[in-house]
Order: C-alpha cells, then sequence, then structure tokens
C-alpha cells in the first residue's frame, strides 16, 4: 500500500511539472527565462512548480489584468524622482538647476554633482553624494523613457529598463557575477570602485539606442554601428539595445570590461582587444560573419602604413568600412599573443600610454616593437613605417576632417 501511495505521488508530481513546463514552452518569451522558469520547476518538486507557475504572466496561468507598479516586486524602485538633494551639511542640490535635456532625455551637469560632492569634508558622504546623484537622474530618466520602464536596484547594479521583472533581476545578478569574473580573469588590472554600482541602461529600439547615443557624440560625421556601448562621460555606465539575455550577455561582459579597465586610460587598441578577449571568456564566441580564410585576405588586403597609424591612435575603431572589424580582431590577436605570459602583460597594461599607442611600455616590458610585431602578424617584413607614430595622427585627423 505505501508502495502504491508513493507511485501516485511522484506521478502526480511529474504530471504537474510537465504540465507547467507545457505551459511554460508556450509563453512568448525569451530562451533564457523560459529555461530558467523550467529549472525552477525542476529543482524541488511541487514548490519549485508553484514557484515557476507564479512568475508566468498572467495571461498564461488566467490570471487578471496587470495591476501596474503596486505588482513590482522587491528590488524595483518605486519612488518617484526627487527635485533636490541633501547630504550632510553642504546646501541641497538642486536636479532642475543642474538638468538639461537630450533628445528628450535628461543629461545631469555630472561636473556639478561632483563639485557638489566634493564639499563634503567625510570621504563617505562624498561617495553617497555621488551615488544618490546618478540614482536621482536614472529615475528621471526613467520617468523620461516611459511608465514601461523601470529601475531595479541591487548591492551592486542599477538596471534601467522595460524588461519583465523577472528579466530585469536575473540581468542585474548577470552583471554582478560578471564584475567577479572579470577581476578574476583580468587580475592586477581590474578595478571596480568600492561601493560603485554598476549602471546599466536597456533600450527598447535602435533609434532609441542612437537617440541616446547622440547626446554624448558630435552631430555630425559617420559612426560605426554598435550593438553596446560604455559611456564614461561624468557617470560611467553601459547601454543596449533590447533583447533576450544571451544577446544582452556579450554586450555587459564587453562594456564591463571597459568599465573596470577606465581607471587605466589604455591606448584604444588595448581597451578593445582585452574586451573583446574577454567577451569572447565570459560569454563565449559569437557566430562568426566571415571564415577565418575571409578575414586573413580581408587583412592582407585592408592594413597599410596610413591604416595601421589609424589602428594605434584608435581613429580605425570608428571607421565604417572593413577597418572597423578588422581593428577589433588585429586587437583581440595582439593582446591575445601579448598576455600569454600574464604578469608581463599586466606590468605592460598599467604603463602603457594613450598618447604613444603603448609603444615606450611595450618596449620597456617586451623589448619588442609593436610595428614590427603587427608586421609579423600581417605576413609583412618589419617596416618602421608600421610602429606607432604620434606626431603624425593630429595632422592626419586634421587633413581627413571635412573643411
Amino acid at each position: 500500500m505505501d508502495t502504491l501511495l508513493l507511485v501516485a505521488t511522484l506521478a502526480s508530481l511529474l504530471a504537474l511539472n510537465a504540465w507547467i513546463t507545457r505551459r511554460i514552452w508556450a509563453i512568448d518569451e525569451t530562451a533564457l527565462r523560459r529555461n530558467l522558469l523550467i529549472a525552477m520547476a525542476w529543482l524541488v518538486p511541487f514548490m519549485g512548480a508553484l514557484i515557476a507557475w507564479t512568475h508566468l504572466p498572467r495571461s498564461s496561468r488566467g490570471a487578471g489584468k496587470e495591476t501596474g507598479d503596486a505588482t513590482l516586486p522587491h528590488g524595483f524602485v518605486a519612488e518617484t524622482a526627487p527635485a533636490e538633494l541633501a547630504v550632510g551639511a553642504a546646501p541641497a542640490f538642486s536636479l532642475p538647476a543642474n538638468m538639461d535635456t537630450t533628445q528628450g532625455l535628461p543629461l545631469l551637469d555630472w561636473q556639478a554633482l561632483e563639485a557638489w560632492a566634493s564639499s563634503q569634508d567625510d570621504p563617505g558622504l562624498r561617495r553617497e553624494a555621488l551615488a544618490r546623484g546618478r540614482r536621482a537622474w536614472l529615475l528621471h530618466l526613467r520617468d523620461a523613457l516611459g511608465p514601461h520602464f523601470h529601475l531595479y536596484e541591487s548591492e551592486q547594479a542599477w538596471v534601467l529598463s522595460s524588461l519583465e521583472p523577472v528579466v530585469a533581476a536575473a540581468t542585474a545578478a548577470y552583471v554582478v557575477a560578471t564584475r567577479k569574473r572579470i577581476q578574476q580573469v583580468l587580475a592586477g588590472i581590474a578595478l571596480f570602485e568600492a561601493g560603485d554600482r554598476s549602471i546599466l541602461l536597456v533600450v527598447d529600439d535602435e533609434e532609441s539606442y542612437y537617440g541616446y547615443v547622440s547626446g554624448y557624440y558630435p552631430e555630425q560625421g559617420e559612426f560605426a554601428f554598435s550593438g553596446g556601448m560604455f559611456i564614461d562621460a561624468g557617470c560611467p555606465h553601459f547601454l543596449a539595445k533590447r533583447a533576450d539575455l544571451s544577446a544582452i550577455e556579450p554586450v555587459i561582459a564587453h562594456e564591463m570590461t571597459h568599465n573596470a579597465l577606465s581607471h587605466l586610460d589604455l591606448p584604444r587598441w588595448l581597451d578593445e582587444g582585452l574586451a573583446v578577449n574577454t567577451e569572447r571568456r565570459l560569454a563565449g564566441a559569437g557566430p562568426a560573419t566571415h571564415t577565418p580564410q575571409e578575414l586573413r585576405r580581408k587583412h592582407l588586403a585592408f592594413w597599410g602604413e596610413a591604416e595601421i597609424q589609424q589602428f594605434w591612435s584608435g581613429e580605425s575603431f570608428f571607421r565604417t568600412d572593413d577597418g572597423n572589424l578588422l581593428s577589433y580582431e588585429l586587437a583581440r590577436i595582439l593582446v591575445e599573443q601579448l598576455a600569454r605570459d600574464w604578469n608581463a602583460f599586466t606590468r605592460f597594461a598599467s604603463s602603457a600610454r594613450r598618447e604613444d599607442g603603448g609603444a615606450e611600455a611595450a618596449l620597456e616590458v617586451f623589448d619588442a616593437d609593436l610595428g614590427a610585431l603587427a608586421c609579423a602578424l600581417l605576413e609583412r617584413q618589419p617596416d618602421r613605417q608600421w610602429s606607432p607614430a604620434p606626431a603624425t595622427w593630429f595632422a592626419a585627423a586634421q587633413a581627413a576632417a571635412p573643411a
């Protein structure tokens, strides 16, 4: 009898989990979220299925209508955007007086916030003032983006998006986990300031993405398309377009690497090479758009004296032709080669200067000329014209600028 009861109980639990699994597969959601809910359903008998059921969209479990912000779970900020901030004995900081509007979105005067925070005598209060200013700006940005946007807050991350609550929370958890993994992978050079939250803004579409980016870039000129960007203009944060987490994750890994390395002011090729390699290590290599043979042919046909100087100066990363792709690829390969001796590489990265493309640091640490290394990788004889030549960069940029 006991055996029959046990079999019947197990059969019931299996039937419940199978039913929940079918309901989960039927919802219109990201693959990652469906997988998370299915794992939850099978992790703990009955309770796991019940928890997964509560995370299904209401329309998928026969519930009533959504009730708005009142239903948002713990971690989402429901408070209104403040008009002023008060910390310590300093005068209040007015948000309207120190905020402009670009493309309909608020842009805080970060220098004014920094000056207000610096008026605090206590270092802890200065950090708190900056954090409150950033949080207040995010709340104003949330309101400007529309009622479907919400701010999720954890101890180490802010995520501003229109993502489903469970997806936003999972994204924040991924940001926190990625911070830890980057510090492990880039030990000795990665740095996240203590107490600083990472900020991720996920916009809904390409129009919103480039509208936001335009507030930080000149109005004229052509700029390469991207799926994500780290913006370090007063308030370090990174930006991505809405997609499922499998698409956002590489962007987070890439842009957070820039965040962790921003204290070094690296040459752009070194910064991007580290970001691409770290992205591939943490999130995997994305689908290849070209075969290795095609990339080799493109590299050999593209790079010349003028192009390699654009690479060392960082200009080639903003090209709108194949030079953009090839710059990231060359940076990835160079960093991969140099980082084989990690202890030596950390010394190189810690002393590389953007002003000379890292040339002096490479000579000191590796006893190597960067131009000769690039020639070897691109199957050319060593050529002194390929070494970083900072004196030519400004003149070349001026010549290329529109009259």
